[in-house]
């Protein structure tokens, strides 16, 4: 009941968007509504199945309530339950492209609402960008697919990379999505094989140019958003901040010496020439930092493009080890603005690894599994994916839930154990009881209220 009233909540409309989607399926011989299909693929990831196979064996039951409970989430009178390759066709025709819009349409709703205004970064919210594996292959997948030789094997792999906006709450949620496929192709115009020492090689150009993509495709879904672009040391590059500039972005990305040298080099002696610049901090738990930064630093590109950038350096000592970090910016740097700078911008940026990539990969939701063998279809069940681990981040910050918790004398930690065990619960909650029909009433979403975890 926690995860209607978040749903119920936040996207009060939701089932009216998902009957907008495109469905090219001969209506004549159609037997289930689209809205019911869709909510069977979002099931699938928020009850952490696994696989699309494990939906003819956890949810498929015509004793249990399921069917009952799929109906009265998306508004439909089905009378029987599909099987799990009716969800792979079905999604075949409604292509990944929609299923993406569907993805922004909902974070559009959140950003309008201001849900996500704690994670603003001087009045911009915070987008991580990075690259990870996708799916492996170790036979031929498609035309597309990174072809690399490993030891005495061959595999075939489909990397990604992703923009999520990410919130101090530990949220991160998916923005874009642009998948790196094929950057090697031979004159028959098959796939290169390319040896780990050649992906290493070319993998920054792929992500850069994957980059400038993905930047196209968020200025197109977030024209009026104002956005701060979080990324590692690759992106400290002209190119890069290029593409932010041209969109009207800020900007903080990691500063590494062995990335940009030549302007290393400067900051680092233009930091002996700013003592002033500086600020000491004494963290209750003893941690002590000094923040230490260089305003209008002069950085020309290999394309003789010429930048004026900001430097900012972050020294962590405890237990007599220091940690030293440093950023690129465009951000003001004043004694006000760099911790926010320092911990939302670039801290922050890890979120998309933690609460991003590693809760796909590892809590259940099993991201690097195959779900179809279909190209399209498999960009479809990962923004449905993407979709499905929106409404359960809303869910698991959602004060309905940590209400819930307390009523049963603990934190939602204490009393769930683990987002799995969140997830098994809502798989018996949908077996075992039938969701009582006046929580769909349109009066009971005017009076639910929904607010997220800030602790």
């Amino acid at each position: 009941m926690a995860l209607l009233k978040t749903l119920r909540h936040f996207f009060p409309q939701f089932n009216q968007w998902l009957d907008q989607l495109p469905d090219t399926r001969y209506q004549p011989m159609v037997v289930y509504d689209q809205k019911f299909l869709l909510w069977w693929g979002l099931l699938l990831f928020c009850c952490k199945l696994g696989s699309r196979r494990q939906l003819d064996y956890a949810l498929r039951d015509t004793e249990t309530a399921v069917l009952d409970n799929v109906n009265q989430l998306a508004a439909t009178t089905q009378e029987t339950l599909p099987v799990h390759k009716t969800l792979d066709h079905f999604l075949g025709h409604v292509g990944p492209v929609p299923l993406a819009q569907l993805r922004s349409r909902c974070l559009r709703r959140l950003i309008r609402l201001r849900v996500l205004d704690a994670g603003r970064l001087l009045g911009r919210l915070v987008v991580a960008v990075d690259g990870s594996g996708f799916v492996v292959f170790h036979q031929p997948h498609c035309a597309h697919c990174l072809t690399m030789q490993a030891t005495a094997a061959t595999v075939y792999l489909h990397p990604v990379l992703e923009a999520k906006l990410v919130d101090p709450r530990g949220l991160a949620l998916s923005m874009g999505t642009e998948f790196i496929e094929n950057p090697g192709v031979d004159a028959g115009g098959r796939s290169a094989a390319l040896t780990w020492t050649d992906y290493e090689q070319i993998k920054q150009d792929c992500e850069l140019t994957a980059w400038a993509r993905l930047a196209s495709q968020l200025k197109e879904q977030f024209p009026q958003t104002a956005l701060c672009i979080s990324g590692d040391s690759l992106y400290g590059c002209g190119p890069a901040i290029r593409l932010c500039q041209q969109n009207g972005w800020s900007f903080v990305f990691t500063f590494k010496a062995g990335r940009t040298p030549a302007l290393w080099q400067d900051f680092q002696g233009l930091l002996q020439l700013c003592p002033q610049n500086a600020l000491r901090v004494r963290q209750p738990d003893g941690l002590q930092q000094l923040y230490r930064w260089v305003e209008a630093l002069d950085y020309s590109d290999d394309q003789g493009r010429t930048y004026r950038l900001n430097g900012l350096l972050c020294e962590e000592t405890t237990d007599n080890q220091t940690r030293t970090f440093a950023w690129l910016t465009d951000l003001p740097l004043k004694e006000h603005t760099v911790i926010g700078i320092a911990e939302k911008g670039g801290r922050n940026r890890w979120k998309i690894e933690n609460e991003g990539f590693n809760i796909q990969k590892n809590s259940g939701l099993n991201l690097e599994h195959a779900y179809s063998w279909d190209p399209q279809n498999l960009k479809s069940f990962y923004y449905l994916l993407q979709v499905a681990h929106l409404l359960l981040q809303l869910w698991e910050k959602g004060s309905p839930l940590r209400q819930l918790a307390r009523q049963r004398g603990g934190n939602v930690v204490t009393v769930f154990g683990s987002l799995l065990n969140l997830s098994r619960r809502l798989l018996d909650w949908l077996r075992y009881f039938v969701i009582p029909p006046e929580l769909f009433e349109p009066h009971w979403a005017v009076h639910c209220q929904v607010r997220l975890d800030g602790s």
